[in-house]
């Protein structure tokens, strides 16, 4: 079968690499890919919000089956496009991706149908968000309604802190039209979790969990980024706390979609607290997480193209999600200065013999050279038996590479490593 994967980062690169092992694929495209996702995909210099050229190239190719893996395509109704001329896809429509392209409307769902989260308050201009901050208690969280590349949340520990984040979203359009309203939220407390589901919209078969590590810098210092690293498994999230999301979020999500006439089906992401008060859910994505994707596939056992069929032709009960008992770790070699300022351009030069294990994020081929093009530019994954041998080889595999101007955090999976010796 002809493949196409929509999308051109990590996040693609990692799927690829596992559709790659099926047997039933014979070409794969990535659409448009990158310098990195080139080894192993025929790239095609179609961007991921090109929705007709997408269209366009799957009729002229006779794409057997597309995986549409980012956010924005996703939004904008990819999905819906590609079904319409008849090319089965993995990825939720339009009308169901809602759930990740609208914090109002995500917040809104779980309010009506109960579903755990924090208390929280829309706003739809700076004047009203603003009074509001008066007296709300702080910390707070600020979070632009629409898709803002995972940067569009602001924790904020003082009050001035949660003033600028208002005006930034809301006066200044850091984010365009995704602040045109704003969610201001209740802060929680407890270990964070990160749990991808793929679901056929009426069963749901979690992979297992991960943490990711939002902040630039170590020790979570510095701003917000899309990601520098994760872990699997979230050692936080026990056989209980698994049990008791699937019986309060991830069934319940899928229902009240269902009971809203917005289907699920793909990959849900539940971005959720381990609060004093059980767990809630922080946010909800409609597509694998990036770079959870880099820790969560390397674990898979079973075929995810027979998965990812199983999904849009609604028979996931019937098929088999096994994942090793053995641990990952993906720490994020991103240019320095990221996620503001950062220069590109820089040449890569990864070790055949780690190869496999690297996702390439943001990088170009030139002359036959990879080089930089991107803020995050590598996820480098290692699997071990035991979380600690995971995160000492991935590092090790860190430093076999070597790029000018590249930066990484020093410290993933410190936080899980300790909670494991502490039980």
């Amino acid at each position: 079968m002809r493949i196409m994967v929509v999308g051109g980062g990590g996040r693609e690169h990692a799927i690829i690499k596992k559709l790659k092992e099926s047997k039933k694929i014979t070409e794969i495209y990535a659409l448009p890919g990158n310098g990195g996702i080139s080894a192993d995909a025929i790239c095609v210099n179609i961007g991921a919000k090109d929705i007709a050229g997408i269209v366009d190239f799957a009729k002229n190719n006779k794409i057997d089956y597309a995986v549409v893996a980012p956010d924005d395509p996703l939004v904008l109704g990819c999905v819906d496009a590609l079904n319409e001329i008849g090319v089965p896809c993995f990825g939720p429509t339009k009308a169901a991706a809602i759930i990740e392209g609208s914090k109002v409307f995500s917040k809104n769902l779980m309010k009506k149908y109960g579903i755990p989260t924090a208390g929280y308050d829309v706003f739809s201009n700076a004047e009203d968000a603003l009074k509001f901050l008066e007296n709300a208690p702080i910390p707070t969280v600020i979070k632009a309604d629409g898709l803002a590349l995972g940067k569009g949340v602001v924790i904020a520990f003082t009050k001035k802190e949660a003033v600028d984040a208002v005006k930034s979203i809301m006066e200044d359009k850091k984010f365009g039209d995704s602040g045109n309203n704003i969610v201001i939220e209740e802060f929680l407390t407890g270990p964070e979790v990160s749990v991808l589901a793929f679901t056929d919209g009426k069963t749901v078969k979690p992979m297992i969990s991960s943490m990711d590590h939002k902040r630039a810098l170590d020790f979570d210092k510095g701003l917000n980024t899309g990601g520098m690293g994760t872990i699997a498994p979230n050692p936080y999230y026990t056989d209980d706390i698994a049990s008791e999301c699937m019986e309060k979020i991830f069934l319940p999500t899928i229902d009240a979609m269902n009971k809203e006439g917005r289907q699920f089906k793909g990959c849900l992401y539940f971005g959720l607290m381990l609060t004093p008060n059980g767990p809630k859910v922080i946010e909800y994505n409609c597509r694998f997480g990036d770079p959870e994707t880099q820790v969560v596939l390397p674990l898979l056992e079973s075929d995810l193209f027979e998965i990812m069929q199983s999904v849009t032709n609604g028979t996931l009960v019937d098929c088999e999600v096994k994942f090793s008992k053995k641990s990952a770790c993906c720490v994020i070699m991103a240019s320095k200065g990221y996620p503001e300022k950062y220069e590109n351009g820089f040449e890569i030069v990864i070790p055949n013999e780690i190869a496999d294990s690297v996702y390439v994020a943001g990088a170009k081929k030139n002359d036959g050279k990879l080089l930089s093009a991107g803020g995050r530019v590598l996820g480098v994954t290692a699997v071990a038996g035991a979380l600690k041998d995971a995160i000492d080889a991935s590092y090790a595999k860190v430093k076999a590479i070597k790029f000018d101007n590249a930066f990484y955090r020093n410290d993933i999976g410190q936080r899980a490593l300790k909670a494991t010796e502490d039980r």
